[in-house]
């Protein structure tokens, strides 16, 4: 891709303000990049601040209102852009109606972002955040997962797992951009992550880390998400998107995963890291010798990419910045536990 030009490295981030948004918006902006960053209220300083407040921000950074409930609501931020980040996702599983209220609305918004790019005739290249859930569904857990596994979206709506709406969701609105794609010759791509860990720029603890801090929030419902777990670093992640847009022969889905862990790996870690903390390190019904699905990364591998960060870096980090912010209390006395064992 020819970069020379000012307009040329024009890129809209979508869902910017969010913790995989915000920081991919700062490592685009260390790279030279004009950075169109879109947020449903941009003029909410509380949602927002952490993004101005980032070097160069004040010379290449534009905050611009748009919804993906909205239709036409993407087309003046992606209009002149080369490149299009969509990173938006909403990560809530409380629904009356999910099909209405999550599955939908997941794969309208994909559309709406590729309608704009489209209509903009500018965009060369839109990198969408898919997930892990788009690749395989319980029953085929302890198989080789590569690019051309998708998820079963009948069999976790008949067996309505833990977070289906979400698994159908993602599955459906990636194979929606695939036939979109396809039917109007785009350069889509897309990067699948497992659960992200690490640092963040919010004010906030990012809603993922319900999941990934259960073990030290005491917080045993999410226990299960933990059991066998995919993991990569937030940085590893964004540094993965714009290796993919910048690289020439980049082309269909990518696999973004570097670590995997049972949950006896992740409490010891933490335990031994940690002592200041309770982290339970026994589990009732919870087996020892667990068997985890193996993510290839083969392919990303293959066009060139590497991963820099250890899982105790995710972990560290992430907890470091919850600490560091007040999200999360020095100690453990000042958290509540439940029984483990």
């Amino acid at each position: 891709m020819d970069y020379d030009s000012v307009s040329s490295k024009t890129v809209c981030v979508t869902g910017a303000s969010g913790f995989v948004g915000s920081w991919l918006v700062m490592r685009l902006l260390q790279r030279g990049y004009i950075v169109r960053a879109t947020a449903r209220d941009p003029a909410n300083m509380k949602k927002v601040k952490h993004l101005l407040e980032l070097p160069n921000a004040d010379t290449h950074l534009t905050l611009w209102k748009a919804d993906l409930t909205h239709e036409g609501s993407f087309d003046a931020a992606i209009n002149g852009c080369t490149g299009v980040f969509h990173v938006a996702t909403r990560l809530d599983f409380a629904f009356d109606d999910p099909e209405n209220e999550m599955i939908k609305p997941t794969m309208n918004g994909l559309l709406e972002i590729m309608k704009a790019c489209v209509k903009g005739k500018t965009v060369r290249r839109l990198v969408f955040t898919s997930s892990a859930t788009t690749l395989s569904s319980p029953q085929h857990q302890n198989a080789v997962v590569d690019e051309t596994c998708w998820t079963d979206v009948d069999f976790c709506r008949r067996a309505k797992i833990p977070g289906w709406v979400y698994f159908v969701a993602k599955t459906l609105a990636e194979q929606e951009g695939w036939k979109f794609a396809r039917e109007h010759n785009m350069d889509f791509i897309s990067v699948i992550p497992p659960h992200v860990v690490g640092p963040f720029l919010l004010n906030s603890m990012p809603p993922s880390f319900i999941f990934s801090l259960s073990l030290l929030t005491g917080n045993e419902g999410h226990y299960s998400n933990l059991k066998k777990g995919h993991y990569v670093h937030l940085d590893d992640l964004c540094m993965c998107h714009i290796f993919l847009f910048e690289h020439p022969k980049a082309e269909g889905r990518y696999i973004c995963c570097s670590h995997r862990a049972t949950i006896h790996e992740i409490a010891k870690l933490l335990h031994q890291k940690y002592p200041e903390y309770s982290v339970p390190t026994k589990f009732v019904n919870i087996p020892e010798d667990l068997e985890i699905a193996h993510f290839s990364t083969k392919k990303i591998e293959d066009l060139g990419f590497r991963f820099k960060y250890s899982l105790e870096d995710m972990f560290t980090a992430a907890i470091d910045t919850c600490r560091e912010k007040g999200l999360l209390p020095k100690a453990a006395k000042a958290l509540t536990y439940g029984t483990t064992d």
